[in-house]
């Protein structure tokens, strides 16, 4: 989703001859540098199939310094490539700035729901909804089209109410949030065969959607049944989560979240002024059809 947002931006948003794609795609970079460290911190065994770098043979801890490798890669590159754009100072920020926000959201789901402790007490939906913001919506959503967006000289304004990247924000925001309940609700509800893995989020004691949702509508007794059985690496503990995600209708309040979440953020779509595709002056301005291909590539995704 990371690098399709870039290039989905490019691809509808008109831009200065000379602006390259390829380069905002340091993205991904600083992707890979979060997972080779999350992987470690969270210590899992692999990564879409194959063994996680840090259990790879005769790599281990050194995986710690290839991870900042990959972190100080993303500056050596931005400055070889962008250091004559206006607009250098601005991606030098905006990395900055999204690696503290994730890593600040890293921070909070790690106190929040570490594998080995588990303590229900500490979720809510409002711990929830900050680690889905800090964690995944910043540098998921808002990070590529703001690349691109530079690139595509798209400048700001002096007033926070008419800039452009803080209104991107105000959408981006949301329609990470958005997506990554997505995630948690069909790590719990798709079909393995459908969602191309096995969901393992009850078993690693994730802070996710579903068992936010269930603690705020459980009653005395479904509460203990959630205290005795998330978290644990037994199937049928597992399978007592699940009926209890049933019993509590989870499937039918996600599809009301989800039809809520659509209107609120087509709504914030709205929001954007309508301009011509290329203004007077030229340059670029950001699109409505834009953020709507954006949400109508997530919405009622089934993996």
């Amino acid at each position: 989703m990371r690098a399709s947002s870039s290039i989905l931006y490019f691809t509808l948003v008109p831009r200065p001859t000379g602006a390259d794609w390829t380069d905002v795609l340091r993205a991904r970079q600083l992707q890979a540098f979060f997972l080779v460290s999350d992987d470690m911190m969270d210590q899992s065994v692999t990564r879409r199939g194959q063994p996680c770098w840090y259990r790879v043979d005769r790599v281990g801890l050194i995986a710690i310094n290839d991870s900042f490798m990959l972190e100080g890669a993303i500056y050596y590159l931005l400055k070889k490539h962008f250091r004559t754009e206006p607009y250098y100072v601005h991606l030098l920020e905006l990395f900055h700035d999204t690696t503290f926000q994730t890593e600040l959201g890293q921070l909070i789901d790690l106190i929040t729901a570490p594998e080995d402790a588990v303590d229900l007490s500490k979720f809510s939906l409002e711990k929830h909804q900050k680690i889905v913001v800090y964690k995944t919506a910043y540098y998921s959503f808002y990070l590529p089209v703001a690349l691109a967006m530079y690139a595509c000289g798209i400048t700001h304004t002096s007033s926070p109410s008419t800039d452009p990247y803080a209104l991107a924000q105000s959408i981006l925001i949301p329609l990470g949030e958005y997506f990554q309940v997505q995630d948690d609700f069909l790590d719990f509800a798709a079909p393995p065969e459908v969602l191309g893995k096995v969901g393992t989020d009850i078993v690693d004691n994730k802070c996710s959607w579903c068992v936010n949702v269930a603690l705020a509508h459980a009653s005395p007794a479904q509460r203990k049944v959630l205290d005795e059985s998330y978290g644990r690496k037994d199937p049928e503990a597992e399978a007592r989560v699940k009926a209890l995600y049933e019993e509590l209708g989870i499937r039918d309040k996600y599809a009301k979240y989800e039809q809520d979440a659509y209107q609120r953020i087509s709504a914030l779509i709205d929001s954007i002024p309508e301009q011509p595709a290329v203004p007077p002056g030229g340059g670029a301005v950001l699109r409505r059809e834009v953020f709507k291909a954006f949400l109508d590539k997530i919405y009622k995704r089934t993996k």
